[in-house]
């Protein structure tokens, strides 16, 4: 079995910007997508966020793949990947542009993507608060 090492996590924001929370679902679990940035800004260069080996993220050890139990590589296809939009209140959307998810950058790596060359989504209580990823 391969331990997941490390993900990352690359999120462009469009028009819409939020202050609500993100979350990566991966391998039948959440992790919060939190930096010490001003996350999730409208027209914000696209952002990384690394949990695991090298990580830049708030709560690093609340968010680690390979603790409190290691994650393996052999599980991803069991469970869905997708990102969770929490909004602050019921009229806080974000415009989701695109997300690309990398688990163990490298030889061996694992990749995942939505809305790369279609465009954007609009996420939000009223427009739904999820994007499933698909596996490259």
């Amino acid at each position: 079995m391969a331990a997941i090492r490390s993900i990352d996590v690359v999120l462009d924001t469009g028009n819409d910007g939020t202050d609500g929370d993100v979350y990566l679902g991966i391998c039948g679990r959440e992790f919060s997508i939190d930096s010490e940035a001003n996350d999730f800004q409208a027209g914000t260069p696209p952002r990384t966020y690394t949990f695991g080996d090298g990580a830049n993220i708030n709560f690093r050890g609340s968010n680690d793949p390979r603790e409190p139990y290691p994650h393996h590589t052999e599980n991803l296809d069991r469970f869905p990947v997708y990102i969770r939009f929490a909004p602050e209140n019921r009229s806080d959307n974000w415009d989701l542009d695109s997300v690309r998810v990398t688990v163990n950058p490298g030889p061996g790596e694992v990749r995942y993507q939505a809305l790369v060359s279609t465009g954007h989504l609009l996420l939000g209580t009223h427009s739904g608060l999820y994007c499933y990823l698909f596996k490259l």
